[in-house]
């Protein structure tokens, strides 16, 4: 097929040639765009993430919220520190989920309001970065599984709850005085309730688990759960949240966090770099064994015959879109002398030295004034206007050595 017939070169790819190669890629994008945007509205259903009163996701606490409100309880979510110390009261519980997110500075005026509310305060999991903060003389120990338990104390809660799901932290306290250790797993409670000044009290729960909808209906966790949190009118639910305010130092760097590790640098699991790593060798490993299943270059025939002017032409176009004017000119020189050598009867190998080649071109020339070397072998033409000179000179050169 011909540019004559066809309009273009074997070498420029049509419109149907472009669909082929690139559907597969456009395919992949319509896939990845379908597939976040099925994930989206799946999620957009849910809650609004672990233990939120607000979800209805397995781990979210909005069964919780539904029977406090049935009870007259109200509810109140609250994000940001200046909130949760602002809410507390007497009539008022303060649950705070995962106080270890908290800095040091959030956790001193956190319990500061919470020393004076006379109110009682459900601390979730509290492990050893905010346990001895929000609960002098108490310690986190070594975690233990969560499981149906019994209360074995005399906390009228927990005995009324009876068995409930609960593990996670251990605690040990000095306070022996107006508390109540229950749930214990080897001697260590993962209920501890302590008498806070005033009329409040604090209560440290090892795990979450009796406050997530999907274990609400187990055990006695329901019970444990509402009196819990339903001992007091209102209920401030706060979720720190790393968006916080209060959250930043002087510096503008995270209150108690190193250099780097601001708020996104929290949520990293520690060991995202072994991970990366790992990711980065399967990588190499993958491309080594494709490279190898490739294995090594063969020549083969053509499947059609090609013809000598779109070989060329497509070469020359390879040579224009690369800007390859050296390359082109080298080929052209070359060319000429390899074709030259037997006219002037002198070998192919002596065919590109200027000592041999030059005085047997001059002397079968009838005018020897041009500059034969720099024709022949001179630098690259500067730009496509002397590459085109440098192609019709050479023509001219060979024409005439034949002619003489």
């Amino acid at each position: 097929m011909t540019e004559a017939t066809t309009g273009t070169t074997a070498v420029s790819p049509t419109t149907h040639q472009v669909w082929i190669r690139s559907r597969g890629i456009l395919l992949a994008l319509v896939v990845l765009i379908v597939a976040g945007f099925v994930i989206a509205v799946i999620r957009s259903d849910g809650g609004q993430g672990r233990l939120d009163p607000r979800s209805a996701d397995p781990s979210g606490s909005r069964a919780v919220a539904e029977l406090l409100k049935e009870r007259g309880v109200t509810t109140r979510v609250v994000t940001t520190l200046a909130e949760a110390t602002a809410a507390t009261g007497p009539d008022t519980t303060l649950l705070v989920a995962g106080p270890d997110l908290l800095t040091g500075r959030q956790q001193n005026a956190l319990r500061t309001a919470m020393a004076s509310s006379g109110g009682r305060s459900v601390l979730v999991a509290p492990g050893p970065a905010s346990v001895g903060t929000f609960a002098p003389g108490t310690s986190a120990d070594t975690p233990a599984p969560v499981a149906a338990r019994e209360p074995r104390c005399t906390f009228p809660a927990a005995r009324r709850a009876g068995s409930a799901d609960l593990g996670g932290e251990r605690y040990t306290t000095d306070n022996t005085l107006g508390s109540d250790s229950c749930y214990l797993v080897d001697g260590l409670p993962t209920l501890l309730r302590s008498d806070a000044p005033g009329t409040g009290d604090t209560v440290l729960l090892g795990a979450p688990d009796i406050l997530y909808n999907e274990r609400l209906g187990k055990e006695g966790n329901a019970s444990l759960a509402l009196q819990l949190l339903g001992s007091r009118p209102h209920l401030v639910w706060y979720l720190p949240s790393l968006s916080d305010g209060s959250a930043a130092g002087d510096d503008g760097t995270r209150d108690g966090q190193g250099e780097g590790e601001t708020g996104i640098g929290r949520l990293i699991p520690a060991g995202w770099l072994w991970a990366a790593l790992q990711l980065a060798v399967a990588a190499v490993l993958a491309a080594v064994w494709r490279a190898r299943r490739l294995g090594p270059l063969v020549s083969e025939r053509l499947p059609v015959a090609v013809r000598a002017s779109e070989s060329t032409e497509g070469r020359a176009r390879l040579y224009r879109k690369a800007n390859a004017r050296d390359r082109a000119a080298s080929a052209l020189r070359q060319a000429t002398r390899t074709r030259l050598a037997p006219l002037l009867g002198i070998t192919l190998a002596d065919a590109h030295s200027p000592d041999l080649l030059l005085p047997a071109v001059s002397a079968h020339l009838r005018n020897s004034d041009r500059d034969l070397r720099s024709l022949l072998f001179g630098p690259a033409p500067a730009d496509d206007a002397a590459l085109i000179r440098l192609a019709d000179q050479l023509d001219a050169l060979e024409r005439e050595v034949r002619t003489s």
